[in-house]
């Protein structure tokens, strides 16, 4: 009952109800940025090993292309990375490039 009437006394209770939704605004545009720039440092990171020949970077940044996360979806990188994947061994790369190729596209 006291937080009733705490309320019913409380002058400009919109004042403080606009105060908190900016505050929440704020903290969630700042932690969707800081999530996107995750994102982008690990693509980046993706990037440098499957360049250095690492399979699963290979494999995981085809994934990335095929499926548009945190990249411009695009099939023929997603192909190109699936092919080196392929051609360092790693069989279910050779399979999602078989399945690609069959269905001609993404």
């Amino acid at each position: 009952m006291q937080i009733v009437e705490y309320f019913n006394d409380m002058e400009n209770i919109e004042l403080y109800i606009i105060l908190a939704l900016f505050m929440f605004t704020i903290w969630f545009i700042r932690n969707t940025v800081k999530y996107y720039k995750g994102e982008k440092r690990k693509v980046k990171h993706l990037h440098r090993f499957a360049k250095e020949g690492e399979v699963e970077a290979q494999q995981h940044l085809a994934k990335r292309y095929q499926k548009g996360y945190a990249v411009k979806k695009s099939c023929q990188k997603a192909a190109f990375w699936y092919q080196k994947a392929a051609f360092s061994g790693d069989p279910d790369a050779k399979t999602f490039l078989e399945k690609m190729l069959k269905k001609k596209r993404c």
